[in-house]
């Protein structure tokens, strides 16, 4: 649910990310085009190699948001908010905050990002048809119209949540008119696909010697088990939270602090108790939200003379809810502002705290009772 990553800016007022693992990825792709540019035209400059080696790696790296910016394209066309994409080793994903209402807008969200990246892989393809043979304009478009083809194909597999799962979930939803049974067959047949990706792996390494081809097959396999896992969790957890309001799952054990406490004593308050968010209060009424993250961002020095109230997030600017708000909606809020907590006010009044962890209960709490329901 929550971001991670480096911002590097924003496409149609969507955040982009750059997870950590995105550096270490882009480095072992740019050493092997090296290697494999520099087996082929052993005439190029190290210099030659390089540049083209990085040069292609960004151009793959933008063919990856181009993909994703498709499915977030047609997703914000039936008014579903993308919170962010996020590039990271395996390609990059595009964080929307609500599934889609019916079958017909999944199969076209999930079909935007193979057709697009089909669509990149032709006009590459046209553009080393342009290009003089071995040219290194023609060599980097060779080399990205095959791989945005590829990248294409495999999303296609009807491994869930890869695009050709969820086209296949969009077809069983269809039919089965179900959402938890479509996601539950395709999750099923997700895992089926990830498990016979590792079983090639593991025949490629140890029957034909090929380890390093082996090692990933065995990865990607793992990766896509672990997703497929996940996502029918998720769908398994928003079933439990059907129908429930705000004050089912809010807590009244409020953590709050007072607007004149200084931050020396707030950081030994966080030291007694270990929570890392507090409510600011005045007169039984919400004042603010007070964060370790401010906190640490003030200088030490500073903390005896500075107040909660001087640093605290505003009221105004605070995200909070009403006690009949659906669960599922206050979850979907929580997500798109990255936030672990929302105030339940009630006529001005604080009267609980919704957090990620009192709905994380009260969903193991359901399925373990058998609550969950369909949709």
């Amino acid at each position: 649910m929550r971001r991670s990553g480096i911002k590097i800016g924003r496409v149609f007022g969507i955040p982009i990310y750059l997870h950590l693992s995105w550096i270490l990825i882009f480095g072992l792709i740019t050493y092997s085009l090296v290697d494999e540019f520099g087996a082929r035209y052993p005439q190029w400059s190290s210099r030659q190699l390089w540049s083209l080696g990085a040069l292609t790696s960004l151009l793959f790296f933008g063919s990856v948001l181009f993909h994703e910016l498709s499915h977030s394209v047609v997703a914000r066309y039936y008014r579903i908010p993308v919170a962010s994409i996020t590039l990271f080793f395996f390609g990059g994903i595009a964080s929307i905050t609500r599934d889609p209402e019916r079958p017909g807008q999944e199969f076209l969200m999930a079909a935007a990002g193979p057709a697009s990246s089909y669509a990149l892989a032709g006009a590459f393809w046209l553009l080393a048809l342009a290009t003089p043979t071995d040219s290194m304009p023609n060599v980097l478009a060779n080399w990205l119209a095959g791989t945005n083809a590829l990248l294409a194909t495999f999303n296609l597999l009807p491994g869930f949540p890869l695009d050709g799962g969820r086209v296949f979930r969009s077809i069983v939803w269809g039919i089965t008119k179900n959402y938890s049974r479509s996601t539950r067959i395709a999750s099923r047949v997700g895992q089926a696909i990830a498990y016979a990706m590792m079983a090639f792996g593991l025949y490629m390494a140890f029957a034909l010697h090929s380890s390093v081809n082996g090692v990933w097959f065995v990865f990607l396999g793992w990766f896509l088990l672990t997703a497929a896992r996940q996502s029918y969790q998720q769908v398994e957890a928003q079933g439990a939270l059907q129908g429930l309001r705000a004050a089912d799952v809010m807590t009244s054990e409020m953590p709050t602090v007072g607007r004149d406490l200084s931050l020396d004593e707030y950081s030994r308050e966080v030291s007694r108790t270990g929570r890392r968010a507090h409510l600011v209060v005045s007169d039984g009424k919400l004042a603010g939200l007070m964060r370790v993250e401010i906190l640490q961002a003030v200088p030490r020095e500073d903390w005896p003379s500075t107040s909660v109230q001087a640093v605290m997030i505003p009221r105004e600017k605070l995200a909070w809810t009403a006690p009949d708000e659906p669960v599922l909606s206050v979850l979907e809020r929580m997500r798109s502002a990255n936030v672990d907590q929302l105030a339940v006010i009630r006529e001005d009044n604080v009267v609980g705290l919704v957090t990620r962890d009192s709905i994380l209960r009260v969903v193991q709490a359901r399925t373990e009772l058998g609550h969950v329901t369909g949709s």
